[in-house]
């Protein structure tokens, strides 16, 4: 019994003793070396750069209008209806140039004049030309007139008579073509004034005095000014709310406390599968002209109920 208890007592010294050996802590990652003062600087101005890349829409792609208070709010970028490239109808030199980039101008206002002193000379040679030719129609007119009263009298032969005739078609033919290279040359003074055909605004100024254009040169580029066009997105849900002809108002930043009011001109009738959403495109009469091409703009719609 002794023996046991002794045998015993051993074991359980021997189980204490290996509950109290200690574990080995656990390696710790071994910390880099330090980075020199001026490498220090460099790693933390590029790690304060660094951001995650942000998405955007589509450039061109008008933002979903949202809704505040039950009002539809976008935003979207003024645009010209119409932009003109002008080119003069015929090729010459520039003699003169009436405006410059930023210009307004009107419907039929001159912009530009190209040389025309040799046309001008062959007008007035022309217009001699068909002046001598008017008189020799004149002249043989006269004289079918008095043959035709000796024919009657039976006092010259037919051959007389249509020998007067004949000189009387020619004069007369040599009168039409004298007086149609007139009107060519003249019709070439006119061309030779480049004029705007819409009201709106020098856009670009391409030429100046001095340079030759060609058949197909750009001498200007002129864009409307009134009306302006602005287009935005609003969601599907206003489908049946937008109609053609609802009131808008749009303020823009250089006129601050100043509504600008337009009117929606289109609806669109496609809904795009991507955002849900419609096309809206207004129109802004801007008469008084402080509006312009590529202004940004906030706009506000009422959808009706």
């Amino acid at each position: 019994m002794k023996r046991f208890l002794t045998l015993s007592i051993i074991s359980l010294s021997l189980l204490a003793a290996c509950g109290r050996k200690d574990v080995a802590p656990a390696a710790s990652a071994k910390e880099p070396p330090a980075l020199p003062r001026d490498v220090q600087a460099v790693a933390t101005s590029t790690d304060a750069t660094i951001a995650p890349a942000s998405t955007s829409t589509q450039p061109g792609t008008p933002a979903v209008a949202t809704d505040a208070g039950g009002v539809i709010v976008a935003t979207g970028e003024f645009v010209s209806p119409v932009s003109s490239e002008l080119s003069a109808k015929l090729p010459g030199r520039v003699g003169a140039v009436y405006v410059d980039e930023g210009s307004r101008v009107t419907k039929g206002q001159p912009l530009l004049t190209l040389e025309t002193d040799y046309t001008r000379l062959n007008l007035q040679r022309a217009e001699a030309d068909a002046a001598r030719a008017k008189a020799m129609a004149d002249d043989a007119r006269r004289d079918v007139e008095r043959k035709k009263g000796l024919i009657a009298s039976n006092s010259i032969p037919q051959a007389t008579m249509d020998r007067s005739q004949a000189a009387y078609d020619q004069a007369s033919a040599a009168l039409a073509s004298a007086q149609a290279q007139a009107s060519l040359l003249r019709q070439q003074l006119a061309d030779a004034v480049l004029r705007s055909p819409i009201d709106g605004v020098i856009a670009e100024k391409r030429t100046d005095v001095g340079q030759r254009l060609g058949d197909n040169t750009v001498a200007m580029v002129v864009v409307q000014t009134s009306p302006l066009k602005l287009r935005f997105r609003v969601p599907e849900r206003y489908l049946a709310s937008v109609h053609k002809g609802q009131p808008v108002k749009a303020t823009v930043d250089p006129y601050p406390g100043q509504t600008f009011e337009g009117r929606v001109s289109v609806v669109g009738g496609v809904i795009d599968s991507a955002t849900r959403s419609l096309l809206v495109e207004t129109e802004f009469p801007n008469r008084d002209g402080k509006l312009r091409p590529g202004l940004f703009a906030r706009v506000e719609l009422n959808p009706a109920r």
